[in-house]
């Protein structure tokens, strides 16, 4: 079984335009407002978030020329959210990290 890192680095290049990111980062946490608030009997509301939510990351995906990953499989369901945390806090933190050339395998071998 793949670890959670092939995982979010497949979602990592599928997800690369700035809009899609953008529209996953405001979708997903529409998504789960969405469930939430059905839970809590908020249906029309409910219903608002978790369908605006989808259809923003729809939106994406039509955007970058992609179908979502969770086609896939179900599991991308949950790598989604946690990719979308990873880069709120990236952005947060301004810890972005930019590939050097440390980073390549000839780089490495140097060492």
């Amino acid at each position: 079984m793949p670890s959670l890192a092939h995982y979010m680095a497949q979602y990592d290049h599928e997800h690369g335009s700035a809009w899609n990111k953008l529209l996953h980062g405001v979708g997903i946490p529409l998504i789960f407002a969405g469930v939430i608030l059905l839970i809590f009997m908020k249906w029309i509301l409910g219903a608002g978030f978790f369908l605006g939510g989808w259809a923003l990351l729809f939106l994406g995906h039509r955007i970058e020329g992609n179908h979502p990953a969770f086609f896939q499989g179900p599991i991308y369901l949950l790598v989604g959210p946690i990719w979308v945390a990873k880069e709120v806090w990236t952005f947060l933190t301004g810890t972005l990290r930019r590939p050097t050339s440390e980073d390549t395998p000839q780089g490495n071998a140097t060492k």
